[in-house]
């Protein structure tokens, strides 16, 4: 090729590059001016039904309804924020939307935990449903200034999960290490001889395999998400705890959306939401539970330990410690103990 000839094709190379470089940005400029992207975090696996069935569809929804101008990019397994620390996460804007479980950040939420005592709730729409009510009354909103809330959410009953090992009373747990979800069952553990380990749910499964716990107090729907299953054979499903969790984001964020992207958020929020979320943790509480049973493992239920001689002396002088010492630090407690158990009655299906 003629020295000409390879000036003008390589003249020609860098017009096309730098028209597809100007097309490229303008492009980019076109998305960054009409779409704002929202970060959402949570820790489930992108495999598990949270992911899939929950947070794609109503990311989803929210696209379509803003008709393109919001986008929510979702990282799940705890890629943006570690799962229990996901709420400061949001507070600070390092994640616009974010899941927390209550009771990963202990004290943070005590007005809330009250409503995971025991006997209040036997099914993650009940409990679901108990939360949005007490947030939307305001019994409970006062803990949450700091972000703007979406919807609340709860996990079915947790249930005990141990490899060989059934618990059928208190004194089975004497001795043994047991992850716990919250400050409340982790009392009761203790309570009953057992030694409660706090880990946030994407660290149970290599700490079962290693020994590190013995067993976990744990929804019966993450156990199927976070592939506990295929470690444990023994359960021990009853009304001692139901685990709480917030979807929020970040109020700046909101703050900074036109009024009619605000209206899109928000009608994809509330009570809607919390009834959703509520049917699905108790729909893979059932399918998870059916494959345990069909496995053969040992399944052991307990309705109403408050009214089990075995729990009944263990659960309620822990229930009380809590409501005091929430009372101890200047808050109402009794007071919301009494509007969960109203709530609680007006929520059971």
């Amino acid at each position: 090729m003629s020295k000409k000839l390879k000036i003008g094709a390589m003249s020609l190379f860098i017009a096309i590059a730098l028209g597809i470089s100007g097309c490229s940005s303008q492009s980019d400029q076109n998305i960054s001016n009409d779409t704002t992207i929202l970060r959402f975090s949570h820790f489930w696996p992108s495999t598990g039904a949270l992911h899939t069935d929950l947070f794609e569809p109503w990311a989803k929804k929210i696209e379509e309804d803003s008709e393109g101008r919001l986008k929510v990019e979702i990282y799940p397994s705890s890629t943006l924020s570690k799962a229990d620390s996901t709420y400061d996460s949001t507070v600070k804007g390092i994640v616009d939307i974010g899941v927390q479980v209550q009771g990963y950040e202990s004290g943070r939420f005590p007005l809330t935990e009250i409503t995971q005592l025991p006997g209040l709730s036997s099914s993650a729409v009940q409990l679901s449903c108990m939360l949005q009510t007490l947030y939307d009354d305001g019994i409970i909103s006062s803990e949450y200034e700091d972000t703007y809330p979406l919807f609340m959410m709860a996990s079915g009953s947790g249930a005990f999960h141990t490899i060989d090992k059934p618990i059928r009373t208190p004194e089975d747990l004497r001795g043994m290490r047991i992850r716990r979800p919250s400050e409340i069952a982790g009392n009761i553990i203790e309570a009953a001889g057992g030694t409660p380990v706090g880990l946030p749910a994407p660290e149970l499964y290599t700490s079962l395999q290693r020994g590190v716990i013995d067993g976990m107090s744990f929804p019966w729907d993450a156990t199927g998400s976070f592939r506990l299953i295929e470690l444990v054979n023994t359960h021990t499903t009853m009304p001692l705890y139901g685990s709480a969790l917030l979807v929020t984001m970040n109020k700046e964020k909101y703050e900074s959306l036109p009024d009619d992207l605000k209206k899109v958020i928000d009608d994809n929020s509330g009570a809607q939401m919390a009834r959703t979320a509520g049917n699905l943790f108790d729909s893979e509480d059932a399918k998870i539970m059916a494959i345990a049973k069909a496995r053969g493992d040992t399944m052991i239920n307990i309705p109403d330990p408050l009214n089990d001689p075995a729990w009944k002396n263990i659960l309620e002088p822990e229930i009380q410690k809590y409501l005091n010492d929430v009372e101890a630090i200047g808050l109402d407690s009794q007071t919301v103990y009494r509007k969960a158990k109203e709530a609680s009655a007006a929520c059971k299906t």
